[in-house]
Formats: structure tokens, C-alpha cells, sequence
């Protein structure tokens, strides 16, 4: 009640929107102080990337197809036709990537595997080509200085396992562990960081609920399916790796998208469809892994699935959370949504990114706190942030994207307000992401990248935003002003 009353009353006086209230009450810094906001020593400075976004040769080296090679050649699907058949080539020019991250000051790298690059049909022997790449990709990163993040999973099954139901079967939480074994026996001598799945819930809604992502799948029936065999396939494979990494100094955990939700216009009548969409979007991953529960909104639906030991094994111990954040979600009840609630506007005045997304960096702090309060404070990653503008060259051949800038540095500052007044332990920080690459299906026409990508000769560009991330990682800090 405490948290419902707080968001009535703050998003009716529009404090969260403009960036003025912490989750505390506290003033929250919406423009950066004078000289230098440092962060701790040791604050881990990265970005992160995905395989099917950025790596091409998606027919190289025995790697089978992906449900995202299937999805993006089916008319109509993706903008303008687009293929991450090439993407940003990053295949054969990863060492190219690679140094641009080193002249950077980068840290650390959350780089995505390819599953069909591994097993091209999902289960079996692997392809020794396949690894021999991410073996290459991670030698070339400790020679630069850089910490290799693998993720085992972003969103790319390999099709010969959707042709078997997918997350939709779950038998995969078998076949994700073989897979993740064979990865981390591979690089797992100097890979120490391992992220087993990005963004379930993001996934599965888009993916198996909406249909507007691959394998496109629809219904709320498949979408509860895809959460549950994920989150059981993640513990399965936490649980695996643990077991098997313990003499070698494995960090094991996992990536959210966590996005506060507020009712539209803190509308008493938009409050329960709020709830309702938190508890599909954050809590449906979060509670089971932290808690061992489903929220009890969703304990219906997600009660036909559950079998004897099935939260035991998902709620495994983690040594870190990654959590992506780019916006709140603004919700109101609407019947033909996935779950009876439907996207509505922030409040009125709220600055947006080029794909419409709403600017609110506070929405993170809020987050923060969040986690800090309801689930023990664990490690945190912030391993997505980033935005996509209309950025262009100038005459000059400069992408001078002040707008990005100004993105990044806003969520950083929210971040280490919270850090210093409530205590919330973040301990690093991957922007999204390097390079201008394969936006999902809206393909090539968003950029969210700190280095643009000329489509026709894959020349790399550093645009300003590289140039200003690069100082405040040699300030670990934010300078003041953009």
C-alpha cells in the first residue's frame, strides 16, 4: 500500500516524470554538478552487443539457422525487408570491434553466443568451427584488457529446436544445459562472467505472446509457457555451472529487462492493469528466481506448468543480476491486450527517444531501490542502457548525437544518486551498445550504437557519444555538462 500511495501521489504532482523525486522522497539530481560525479574504484566501465544483431556469416562455419533467420526472411516482419544475414559483419571483423572498445577504456564486453553457431540444430555433437569463433573473440578481448561477458542466450533458438515447440516444450531446459556446458567448457578457462539468458519475459511476451518478434507465436498461454521453461531452464543451467565451475572462479547470473509501471495519468482506474503488467514484465522472472514463487496474480495461469521441484530449481543462488533499462511503462486496462492492459502516454511533457520511448532516467533509481528493498540487494550490472535518435553525419562526416549523450549521462547520474543516498549495490555499467546494428524487427533504420556502421562498405565511425563515454570511463565519473 505504501508503494501504491507513493506513485498516486508523485506521478500526480509529475515529480517521476520530470526527473525531481527519488523513490525515497530525496532530491534527485537532474542536471550534473559542478566538476565530477566519480563513481566507486573498480566500477566496471562496458558495453554490450547481441550475436544476431551484429555477427552476420550467418551461414559460415556449419552454423544452422535461427528462429531470427526464419522470422526476418518471412514478408512482412521486419522494416523495410531487413536481414541480419551480414548485420555489421562482426564475424570477421571482431577484431576491428574489439580494438574500438580497447581505444575506449572498456572493461568489459556482454557479448551474446549464437546456440545454432554451437549446435546448428540445437542438441548434439558441437560445431567445433562455431566455437572455434567465440574462442578467437575471447583471446582478442584479454589481449585488449577487456573481461569477457558471455550471454548463452539472446532471444536466437536455433530453428531445429522450435521445430520441437521451443520454450514452449519443456524439454529445453535439458537441451539449454547441454548447450551451456559445451560454451563454458569451451572459453570457461577464461570466461569468468556468465550471463545465462537476456531479457525472458521481453522474449517470451514479444515473442511467443504478441507475435511482433521470432518465432512469432501468439497467446497468453504460449507466452506463460515460454517464462516458465526459461526461468527452468535457467536454473537448471545455474545449477550445472555452478557444480562444474566451482574450482575455477565462475561469477554466474542473469539479465532482466526491469521496467517500473505506472498507472496512466496515476489514475485510480489504471492502478490494477499497473499491477498486472509488473507482474508479467518484472515479477514473473524476478519472484521465482529470488523468492521461489510466482506473483499471485499470475498463480493460475502458471499452475498447470508447475511440476514437483520446478521452483527449487529455479530459484538458484546468482552472483550478480544485469538488468536493462530504458523507460517506465505506462499502463491502463485495455480487453484486447495479452493480459487485459494496453500501453497508454507518460505524463504530459515527458521528453522521447526516436522510437518513441519516454526519457525517465528516474525510472531506474526507482528500480534500484526496488531491488535493494525486495529482494536483498543483490549485485547489480546495469547491462543495457542506451537510446536510438535520428542521429546523421554532418557535413564534416561527424555524428555529433548530443541527444544520446545526454541519455546516457542523465541515467548515470539517477544511478549514483542512489547509489551514494540509498546504498544500492550497482557495480557496473554496459551501454547499448557499440555499434548501429540489427534493431529486432525494426531492423536497420534505428541506431542505438556509439559507433555508426556505413551499410554498404561496414566502415566504423566512432560518433561523439564514443568520445564522451571513453572520458568518463578514464574519469570513472561524469563530467559536467554534456
Amino acid at each position: 500500500m505504501r508503494r501504491r500511495n507513493f506513485l498516486k501521489a508523485a506521478a500526480a504532482a509529475g515529480l517521476v516524470s520530470s526527473g525531481l523525486m527519488s523513490v525515497s522522497g530525496r532530491p534527485l539530481l537532474a542536471q550534473a554538478p559542478e566538476g565530477l560525479a566519480e563513481f566507486p574504484k573498480g566500477f566496471l566501465w562496458g558495453c554490450s552487443t547481441s550475436a544476431y544483431q551484429i555477427e552476420g556469416a550467418v551461414t559460415a562455419d556449419g552454423r544452422g539457422p535461427s528462429v531470427w533467420d526464419t522470422f526476418s526472411h518471412s514478408y512482412g516482419k521486419v522494416a523495410n525487408g531487413d536481414t541480419g544475414d551480414i548485420a555489421c559483419d562482426h564475424y570477421n571483423r571482431y577484431a576491428e570491434d574489439v580494438e574500438l572498445m580497447a581505444r575506449a577504456g572498456m572493461r568489459a564486453y556482454r557479448f551474446s553466443v549464437a546456440w545454432s553457431r554451437v549446435q546448428p540444430t540445437g542438441t548434439g555433437p558441437a560445431n567445433a568451427k562455431g566455437l572455434d569463433f567465440y574462442d578467437r573473440l575471447t583471446d582478442s578481448l584479454l589481449a585488449r584488457g577487456i573481461e569477457p561477458w558471455p550471454c548463452l542466450y539472446h532471444w536466437e533458438l536455433p530453428q531445429g529446436l522450435q521445430d520441437r515447440g521451443g520454450w514452449t516444450n519443456r524439454d529445453i531446459a535439458g537441451w539449454f544445459t547441454d548447450y551451456a556446458l559445451l560454451v563454458a567448457g569451451r572459453i570457461g578457462d577464461r570466461a569468468k562472467h556468465w550471463c545465462m539468458l537476456n531479457e525472458p519475459s521481453v522474449h517470451a511476451i514479444f515473442g511467443h505472446g504478441t507475435g511482433g518478434h521470432a518465432p512469432g507465436m501468439t497467446g497468453r498461454a504460449n507466452c506463460i509457457k515460454a517464462i516458465h521453461h526459461q526461468n527452468l531452464a535457467q536454473g537448471a543451467a545455474l545449477k550445472a555451472l555452478r557444480a562444474e565451475g566451482g574450482a575455477k572462479g565462475w561469477k554466474l547470473g542473469t539479465v532482466l529487462s526491469l521496467q517500473p509501471v505506472w498507472p496512466v495519468g496515476g489514475l485510480e482506474a489504471n492502478y490494477p492493469a499497473s499491477v498486472m503488467w509488473d507482474a508479467v514484465w518484472n515479477r514473473s522472472c524476478l519472484d521465482p528466481l529470488f523468492k521461489g514463487e510466482y506473483p499471485e496474480l499470475l498463480a493460475k495461469d502458471f499452475a498447470p506448468l508447475i511440476k514437483a521441484g520446478d521452483l527449487a530449481t529455479i530459484r538458484q543462488p546468482i552472483d550478480f543480476l544485469g538488468i536493462n533499462y530504458y523507460s517506465r511503462m505506462h499502463q491502463q486496462p485495455d480487453p484486447g491486450g495479452l493480459f487485459g492492459t494496453g500501453y497508454g502516454s507518460p505524463p504530459e511533457g515527458t521528453r522521447r527517444t526516436g522510437m518513441e520511448w519516454p526519457i525517465e532516467p528516474d525510472g531506474l533509481a526507482e528500480m534500484l531501490v526496488e531491488l535493494k528493498q525486495s529482494y536483498g540487494n543483490p549485485p547489480v550490472y546495469v547491462t543495457e542502457n542506451g537510446a536510438h535518435f535520428d542521429d546523421q553525419p554532418g557535413p564534416d562526416g561527424t555524428v555529433r548525437d548530443g541527444d544520446r549523450i545526454a541519455f546516457i549521462r542523465n541515467h548515470l547520474l539517477h544511478a549514483r544518486k542512489v547509489m551514494e543516498e540509498e546504498g544500492v549495490n550497482l557495480k557496473g555499467w554496459f551501454v547499448w551498445t557499440l555499434l548501429d546494428n540489427f534493431e529486432w524487427a525494426e531492423g536497420y533504420r534505428r541506431r542505438f550504437g556509439l559507433v555508426q556502421v556505413d551499410r554498404e562498405t561496414m566502415t566504423r565511425t566512432p560518433k561523439a557519444s564514443y568520445h564522451w563515454y571513453a572520458d568518463v570511463i578514464r574519469k570513472n565519473g561524469v563530467p559536467e555538462g554534456a
